[in-house]
């Protein structure tokens, strides 16, 4: 509004017009008013559209597909690259606009060990080294699991480091700060080498031998902290200097990098959603660096054997999209099946903590072990769990047991009170009546080949068939007739009801699987708010509820402590965790992850 107009309106009132006033003057009055009005009105309406765009919630409705632009460091080969696409600070807005006041201490703690965690092993303080003129992408990427190839020394991973700069002159101000403060410790050299038209700088011992420019010493005793600016767009971190150069090679020789390759393009336009970070993993790289095996080695992505995420942000956690290339012999395009949760979901109890849900068994079981079968780590790490589970059982799952469940099938596991082992329940939908049959009775032969005996027991209303091991009790040990002391212990329970069967390890988790219809885990409101983030046209859920299945989840995978260390305040958050997959797109297999996420509770 212009000064003369406040004025005019923040002047005493004039006297009330009398009739012989000209009307254009008065309407002078209004369209002054009106003007003064509007201005007032551009300016709330501005200053609103200002501030929810710089506000940390609109990262929920961020509608971009920012790709990683460091990917031209990468090399293809990559083991794993994560890349962050926003600044942390808005981030960690975020996080402490919707945590509650009583929290945002912890909060703000918990994001500073997550960067310490992070910047660790290049020795930097992101406050104090990279907050100043950080962009809105940092890219982490291992570029190798053994970078100098030499069998003599220990395996050395090579690691990048990248940051996108909106200030250059206060980049080079912050590295040349960092290294002074190394140098005043007196114990190592500072080395400035030029590398094809890039300048490098790192520290190393002072007792050494000055590295030359395209060499890299024989049997490195240590690493060295390596950085580089670029094209005032890029600043650099690596564990050694060959780490560096590597990158910058990769960047004059397109084919050497992973912006470069097509099957991670392809993987790219399979991520539809709009995210802040993106990550991709080579599994068969992770498996034999997890297992200690010899390392692949690999040209470009290829079917099934790496993994691409992309990351949004959700008012009760974290979403995530995932690509996978499929097998040749896939599909170009396979639309979801499902519209809703599968009806088989209906027969598990609300306590429930570990589900999975689907349909057609038979035919997933063959699309995941035909694409693991090119890869001889994965596939050996699959084969050692399905042959624990098959001694324990004396069945082959594949053959009795996926072979005829082609309709709805749910598992579950639940908790009993006092034991370490929970209970299972699995629920399959007969679709070829006969076969099922078939199969079922042929699993009543091989308990008993176990030595189990096989009988029908009332139920209610209904008749099951129970799987007995006749077992002396824990009273027989006082007296001296122990054959008058014998009792029936249940290995296992299947019965029919509608067109399912359904299998538990209990009698009494087979007697909530019936008669809990009304108080299953699909109607249970933690399972409903858990599903909700994900598509609803699918091929099925899987679910876990994390507090309740984390002691159990730890002792079969025990990757999972090792993954809670490096994750820690995202695991003291985790509430549960839920999937979808839902069809693949020109041979590119999409599904969703949800990662929900709770404030701790006080004290």
């Amino acid at each position: 509004m212009k000064d003369d107009e406040y004025e005019s309106l923040s002047s005493p009132s004039p006297r009330l017009p009398t009739p012989d006033l000209p009307i254009m003057k008065l309407r002078s009055f209004f369209y002054v008013l009106a003007a003064g009005a509007s201005v007032l009105l551009l300016i709330a309406v501005g200053g609103f559209f200002w501030l929810t765009s710089q506000s940390p919630l609109n990262l929920l409705q961020a509608k971009t597909l920012a790709t990683p632009t460091a990917a031209i460091f990468v090399p293809k080969q990559t083991p794993a690259m994560v890349s962050l696409l926003v600044n942390p600070d808005r981030l960690v807005g975020f996080r402490q606009l919707l945590a509650s006041p009583g929290n945002r201490h912890r909060t703000h703690a918990e994001l500073k060990q997550l960067e310490e965690s992070l910047l660790a092993p290049f020795e930097l303080d992101y406050q104090r080294d990279i907050k100043p003129w950080a962009g809105d992408e940092i890219t982490l990427a291992v570029t190798s699991l053994d970078f100098d190839r030499d069998r003599k020394n220990a395996t050395q991973p090579g690691y990048l480091l990248a940051f996108t700069t909106k200030d250059a002159a206060r980049a080079r101000e912050s590295l040349q700060l960092f290294y002074s403060r190394q140098a005043i410790a007196g114990t190592e050299d500072l080395v400035f080498e030029k590398y094809k038209g890039v300048n490098l700088i790192y520290r190393r011992p002072r007792p050494g031998v000055e590295v030359a420019t395209d060499e890299v010493e024989p049997n490195p005793p240590t690493e060295f902290l390596t950085s580089a600016i670029v094209g005032d767009r890029f600043v650099l971190f690596a564990n050694h200097p060959k780490v560096l150069r590597d990158a910058i090679n990769n960047v004059q020789v397109a084919d050497l990098n992973l912006a470069s390759d097509p099957e991670y393009q392809r993987m790219l336009q399979g991520l539809t959603a709009p995210r802040i970070g993106v990550s991709f993993v080579n599994l068969p790289s992770l498996a034999a660096w997890i297992s200690d095996r010899p390392i692949p080695v690999r040209d470009s992505f290829e079917g099934s054997q790496t993994i691409a995420i992309a990351l949004s942000l959700d008012r009760q956690g974290l979403l995530a999209q995932t690509a996978v290339l499929g097998s040749e012999s896939s599909a170009e395009n396979a639309a979801p099946v499902l519209a809703q949760p599968v009806d088989a979901l209906q027969y598990l109890p609300a306590k429930s903590t570990f589900a999975i849900a689907g349909t057609d068994l038979n035919q997933w079981w063959h699309q995941f072990s035909t694409g693991l079968a090119s890869d001889n780590t994965l596939k050996s790490l699959l084969d050692q769990s399905l042959a624990q589970w098959e001694s324990r059982w004396g069945i082959k799952l594949p053959e009795d047991v996926f072979s005829w469940v082609q309709g709805e099938y749910a598992l579950s596991l639940i908790p009993r009170t006092h034991q370490v082992n929970p209970d299972w329940i699995f629920v399959a939908q007969k679709t070829d009546t006969a076969q099922a049959n078939a199969s079922i009775k042929h699993l009543d032969e091989i308990a008993k080949q176990q030595g189990l005996s096989v009988g029908k027991i009332p139920l209610g209303d209904r008749q099951i068939t129970a799987w007995t091991e006749l077992m002396t009790s824990k009273d027989a040990a006082k007296k001296k007739d122990r054959l008058m002391n014998l009792e029936a212990q249940v290995q296992g329970v299947h019965g029919t009801v509608g067109n399912y069967e359904i299998f538990t390890t209990s009698i009494a988790t087979m007697n909530k699987a019936i008669k809990g219809l009304d108080n299953s885990l699909l109607n249970r409101e933690d399972f409903q708010s858990a599903i909700a983030p994900l598509s609803l046209n699918n091929n099925g859920y899987f679910y876990l509820d994390w507090p309740r299945g984390k002691t159990f989840i730890e002792r079969q995978v025990p990757l999972i402590q090792v993954l809670e260390l490096v994750g820690q305040p995202l695991f003291e958050h985790l509430q549960a965790i839920s999937a979808s997959s839902y069809g693949s797109n020109q041979g590119v297999q999409q599904s969703q992850l949800f990662f929900q996420l709770v404030e701790p509770k006080k004290g």
